[in-house]
Formats: C-alpha cells, sequence, structure tokens
C-alpha cells in the first residue's frame, strides 16, 4: 500500500467524498512512530441539537487518529482494524477547529491497544477513546476490495 502524500503541519486538500474530506481533516500535526495528532474543522453540518457534534464525528476524530498512530509505527503494507473502540464524552466539541491525538499504549506484532483524545486548540478535553486495534496485510485488504 502507498503512503498517502502529505507533510505534517501542512494543510492537506483531501479528495471530495473521501473519509478525510468527510471528517473535515485539516492537517496533520505529528505522525511520529506510535503517536499521532490531525486537526479537524468542525462544521455545522456535523452538528445536532444548536451547534454539537454528533458523537459520530467525535469517535471517527479519535479512531483516525489512532489508525496514524499505527500507520505511524507499522507502516503501510498492513492496515489497522478496530476491533472495538470506546468513546468516553465529557464536554461538546462545537463548530470549529478540533485536535485529535493518539498513541499506542501498548502492541506485539498483530493486535496494539490505542489510545487517544479530542482536544480544542486551546487544550480542554472534550472526549477520550481507546481501541482494540489489529494489523491485516494490506494485500490482503485489496484483493478483497477487488473481487
Amino acid at each position: 500500500m502507498t503512503a498517502p502524500a502529505f507533510k505534517v503541519g501542512e494543510p492537506t486538500d483531501p479528495p471530495s467524498g473521501s473519509l478525510p474530506h468527510t471528517l473535515g481533516q485539516q492537517r496533520i500535526l505529528r505522525f511520529d512512530p506510535g503517536h499521532a495528532a490531525i486537526e479537524y474543522a468542525c462544521g455545522l453540518h456535523m452538528c445536532h441539537s444548536g451547534g454539537v457534534a454528533q458523537g459520530g464525528f467525535v469517535a471517527g476524530w479519535i479512531d483516525a487518529a489512532m489508525a496514524h498512530a499505527v500507520m505511524a509505527k507499522h507502516g503501510f503494507d498492513r492496515v489497522p482494524i478496530s476491533l472495538d473502540l470506546k468513546i468516553s464524552y465529557f464536554a461538546p466539541a462545537n463548530p470549529g477547529i478540533v485536535i485529535a491525538e493518539a498513541w499506542i499504549e501498548h502492541g506485539g506484532g498483530r493486535t496494539l491497544f490505542a489510545e487517544g483524545r479530542l482536544t480544542t486548540p486551546d487544550g480542554k478535553v472534550l472526549a477520550k477513546g481507546n481501541s482494540t486495534i489489529t494489523l491485516i496485510d494490506a494485500a490482503k485488504v485489496q484483493s478483497r476490495m477487488a473481487g
């Protein structure tokens, strides 16, 4: 699998209709082995109840950061697949910039345990999450998609 083309800290321009585009990805802030941080723009179209981000977006932002932390450590020849995902919500995410940070807490060859959090740019914690992740050969995933 080919590594995505991005430079840490620079604006990303995800293709329309892609997952990063749908999630409002703005920049990859950190992409170090076992650690990642991604800046997202929470749009009003992602909200309910007068400006509160729908919980699925919050979970998606944290989940994506955890996947990036895994890819930063293990490369792109294996695809991180979430086996479970638990999110605890502490405060509402509102329209504007949010930052999803994640790290690998523990891991072996195929199964990893990751943690992450969503914050405001000034560091207020909005949600935390953890996930059990397995790694699957990218070639195997691609062959299943092709046929």
